[in-house]
């Protein structure tokens, strides 16, 4: 079973998530923020990483840039739901999430884009 973390500091979009991915067959764990979402994932590894961007503590962008310079192959979906957050989507790009998503999230998109980085 593949497991996915979830870093996101709204508990509503964790527990949507979780939801979501838990019915699909995936195994979830969840973080409030980017700090204690590095914590988990360097204390186990999954399989995918699930994060916004906009947080307290650690935000996604620098969650981000510690995750994939510690653990080069870690796989990564960038979500985020702040207006004009584009550019923050495409700095997400550059610094290593494979695919970003505007909240609003389209959960058949997402799930869509989960199955397809956990099989390549």
């Amino acid at each position: 079973m593949a497991t996915i973390l979830i870093i996101d500091d709204e508990e509503l979009i964790r527990v949507l998530l979780r939801s979501t991915l838990e019915a699909a067959g995936y195994e979830v764990t969840e973080a409030a923020n980017g700090r204690q979402g590095l914590e988990l994932y360097r204390h186990r590894q999954t399989d995918l990483v699930i994060t916004d961007i906009l947080m307290p503590e650690l935000n996604g962008l620098d969650m981000l840039l510690e995750l994939t310079r510690e653990f080069l192959h870690a796989k990564v979906i960038a979500i985020s739901g702040a207006g004009g957050e584009k550019n923050v989507l495409d700095v997400a790009k550059l610094l290593g999430a494979r695919q970003t998503f505007q909240k609003p999230l389209s959960l058949p998109q997402l799930l869509c884009a989960v199955r397809y980085e956990l099989d390549h």
